[in-house]
């Protein structure tokens, strides 16, 4: 038996478009571009022709990532080969762009991941690709958006044959035996099964984290995507996770050095990107993670945090010396009573101090905002909006708040917030609640951005940067990078900042001094990325 594996990323970034808008990283500038760029004396200015030296030579600023595997696909493939079971993967980002792929003409079965899925509009395309290019075979589905509407996918599409619900480790392998084999799946484990006009379902069973090998690769990479847990602890009412996998479990301490030292000795792997929604809880493996890691000879990592984690000096200290170079945290409002709203049991009094501790630290650190959760209002979203355009320093990011699905547990509130949504099942859907439209919600997203980028010299949206490969200057210190990240911001959003030709080309100058000082040069002969020629993040 054959297998298709359809996984990969999701074709966009949220708010993704908002340096598509009149910005310079646009490869083809209209006719105000050419006009202030004129005036500033580069008038064939490109970002894509920034460059910088290193080791004698010169290289471009902004440059494709790296081909490093990201989690879905590196457990999947892990099991598939683990079974040895063969297989012919397509990423998904194939089918968003429209590529002309094919499926092998052996294709016995095909698995799709919908773990970077996230409306229905997605899922039909994908499904449509495969009726077009598998037509008649059986269609397996798992992953995140499928274990929470496992039966309205089932319902909707009929050519699926079974969902994977949670742990796809014993259950995947069984699947296909029993396909290839007997075709009776009703002792498969987390499976949602077509039998003939019914659907039936399956106990659902968990992997013992810690007795379960991690996945393996068999080549070399850079950057290992690693996952120390399932499910959560915590019961934030604008996540639905908990939902997909109830039961929380996570690897021990001495698992995961032992982990960490395989990818580093087999396939060469110099940094560590933890998956998992709050890596450092339970404090307890923390500390024991603190006491085993120094001088291990473990590679550099990164993690997902909550700031009530990041208490006194003696936090930051202990994750430097464990080789941790970076941590993400979403303090999501700097408002009380949005916070409590959310059952986010993290106090805007923590997120400054985890700031506070950062900021003063040399590990890196980016903080998530959202705006809009139900019940806040303009007034209540100020506090966030003046934290980030006074205070902050560092990357961020702000999101509006979406309903992802019928699961959330905010729905709870629905009376008391007069929540109203266009549709449940779709997180880009028109929404409303006593504080905000979601329409309020994206003009003040936009309004702090703007706000942001121009009155905070030392803050980031951290949104385009993943487009490329980072640091974007190996030469400079994580504050360096800072500096000249705030100055491509500043240099693409020329257009949208000043209405007169003049300032903006004194703009564009100011911008080019900084990046020249920090060796940053514009290099007319640097050749255009593949796919420069239309694309803007």
């Amino acid at each position: 038996m054959h297998a298709l594996l359809l996984s990969g990323l999701g074709p966009t970034y949220k708010t993704s478009d908002y340096f598509g808008e009149s910005s310079l990283f646009r490869a083809r500038p209209d006719e105000r571009i050419q006009a202030i760029l004129a005036r500033s004396g580069v008038p064939q200015l490109r970002l894509s022709h920034l460059s910088f030296v290193q080791g004698g030579q010169r290289r471009p600023l902004l440059r494709p990532p790296g081909m490093n595997p990201h989690l879905t696909t590196f457990t999947l493939e892990s099991i598939l080969q683990g079974a040895k079971q063969a297989y012919t993967r397509i990423p998904l980002e194939e089918i968003w762009a429209g590529n002309d792929v094919a499926a092998p003409a052996n294709t016995d079965v095909v698995l799709m991941s919908t773990t970077y899925i996230w409306n229905k509009q997605m899922f039909a395309l994908v499904m449509g690709w495969i009726r077009d290019n598998c037509p008649g075979v059986p269609i397996v589905v798992g992953g995140q958006y499928t274990n929470l509407k496992y039966m309205v996918m089932m319902q909707a599409y009929p050519e699926i044959t079974a969902t994977v619900r949670g742990d796809a480790e014993i259950a995947l392998p069984m699947l296909l035996d029993e396909m290839r084999v007997s075709g009776d799946l009703s002792k498969v484990p987390n499976l949602v099964w077509r039998d003939r006009e019914r659907i039936r379902i399956n106990p659902i069973e968990y992997v013992d984290l810690d007795a379960f090998p991690s996945p393996s690769f068999p080549h070399t990479f850079d950057v290992a995507p690693y996952e120390s847990m399932r499910g959560c602890p915590f019961d934030c009412k604008f996540c639905s996770f908990p939902a997909a996998s109830p039961k929380w479990r996570y690897k021990s301490a001495q698992k995961i050095k032992d982990d960490w030292l395989r990818y580093a000795g087999e396939n060469g792997v110099t940094q560590i990107s933890a998956m998992d929604s709050t890596f450092t809880v339970p404090p307890t493996r923390l500390r024991e993670l603190h006491r085993i890691l120094p001088g291990s000879g473990v590679p550099q990592w990164s993690c997902f945090s909550r700031a009530n984690s990041v208490k006194n000096t003696e936090f930051i200290e202990g994750m430097i010396a464990s080789n941790c170079t970076h941590l993400e945290i979403g303090f999501e409002s700097m408002n009380e009573q949005t916070l409590k709203r959310m059952s986010k049991r993290v106090t805007a009094k923590q997120n400054r101090r985890a700031f506070e501790l950062l900021r003063a630290s040399d590990i890196g650190y980016g903080m998530c905002f959202m705006v809009g959760y139900p019940g806040e209002d303009e007034e209540a979203f100020e506090d966030t909006r003046r934290f980030l355009v006074d205070e902050f320093e560092g990357r961020f990011g702000l999101y509006v708040f979406s309903v992802n699905d019928e699961t959330m547990p905010l729905w709870e509130d629905r009376e008391a917030l007069q929540i109203t949504v266009d549709d449940p099942l779709s997180p880009d859907t028109a929404w409303s609640h006593i504080g905000m439209t979601s329409e309020d919600a994206k003009r003040l997203q936009i309004e702090t951005l703007d706000e942001v980028r121009r009155k905070n010299d030392h803050a980031v949206v951290s949104l385009w940067q993943r487009e490329y490969e980072r640091p974007l200057l190996p030469t400079a210190d994580r504050k360096g990078n800072l500096v000249v990240e705030k100055a491509l911001e500043r240099l693409a959003m020329v257009p949208r900042d000043y209405s007169d030709v003049a300032e903006a080309a004194d703009c564009v100058t100011r911008q080019l001094d900084v990046l020249r000082s920090k060796g940053v040069e514009f290099d007319p002969g640097m050749e255009e990325l593949p796919g420069d020629e239309n694309s803007a993040p």
